[in-house]
């Protein structure tokens, strides 16, 4: 079974830096990969925050040093070539987007050396949409992380029927190495089983939305107040950042979503309110 010791993760997003932060949290030797200075900086900052959330959170160890420790453990270059040269995993959370995955493949295939394993973090794509970009489909698969790593801490692992079976435990090792609970998904299912539970509920409360039901804060606090659950579905898209609700949406076929990519857009996106992120969104952070 391969040995991971190493990660990159190419993207420093919400997600992207805290599968980089938990990794390095927990010891990897961690690469962050993006497209330019101007990204690395502010991934630089999100790195900063998340150790004073772990810290804040009391993350077991993270008072007795192991929060700053992390930040030694990262390195950051927009570098693609550098990046993955010594990686052992590869994991790839760029924007929702086919062709632009599909690319970012062709080159780590050319990039990367053999051994290394590849991993999507797509939240609706299925690794069999990318595989044949890779040049490695038996060491190619898909990892899938909560929002709030730190405390909503499992790991959907989700491999393709040319996924080599020793890379599919190896990557489920890491996962548990990560400080993650490793959720294995028996066959190839879009949106895993997270999302398949989530995105109904999100796209209820999108048409509730657009029908004119009820506003965001009403939608919200009533799932709060009926089911027990500590956050309502707009919070929750806020968290999951905007750009990425849209993104998804845009993608999409049917009439309701392209609805709501259009709402988002023209009350949200172009605006600059993307959410969390950005301290504004559905709520103002």
């Amino acid at each position: 079974m391969p040995n991971i010791k190493t990660l990159t993760v190419l993207g420093t997003g919400v997600l992207g830096s805290q599968i980089a932060y938990q990794a390095a949290f927990h010891g990897f030797a961690v690469t962050a990969y993006d497209i330019h200075d101007q990204v690395l900086e502010k991934a630089r900052a999100r790195f900063a925050r998340l150790a004073g959330i772990y810290q804040a959170e009391k993350v077991a160890g993270a008072s007795e040093g192991k929060a700053e420790t992390a930040l030694d453990n990262l390195r950051l270059t927009d570098d693609l070539a550098d990046a993955v040269a010594d990686a052992d995993l590869v994991i790839e959370a760029v924007p929702e987007l086919l062709e632009l995955k599909r690319d970012v493949y062709r080159k780590l295939a050319d990039l990367a050396p053999a051994r290394t394993i590849f991993a999507t973090n797509s939240s609706t794509l299925l690794p069999s949409d990318l595989k044949d970009f890779t040049g490695r489909p038996d060491r190619f698969l898909a990892i899938h992380y909560a929002n709030n790593i730190w405390a909503q801490n499992i790991a959907e692992v989700m491999g393709t029927t040319e996924t080599a079976p020793a890379v599919y435990d190896a990557v489920v090792e890491f996962a548990r190495n990560s400080g993650l609970e490793p959720i294995e998904i028996k066959k190839e299912k879009a949106g895993y089983v997270l999302n398949s539970l989530l995105v109904p509920l999100l796209n209820a409360a999108a048409g509730l939305l657009l029908q004119g039901i009820a506003d965001p804060q009403t939608i919200d606090k009533t799932w709060r107040i009926a089911t027990g659950a500590p956050s309502g579905p707009f919070q929750i898209y806020d968290v999951v950042g905007l750009a990425t609700a849209y993104n998804i949406a845009s993608s999409s076929s049917d009439a309701g979503s392209q609805a709501f990519a259009h709402y988002l857009k023209d009350n949200y996106i172009d605006k600059g309110k993307l959410g969390v992120s950005t301290g504004e969104g559905f709520y103002t952070y």
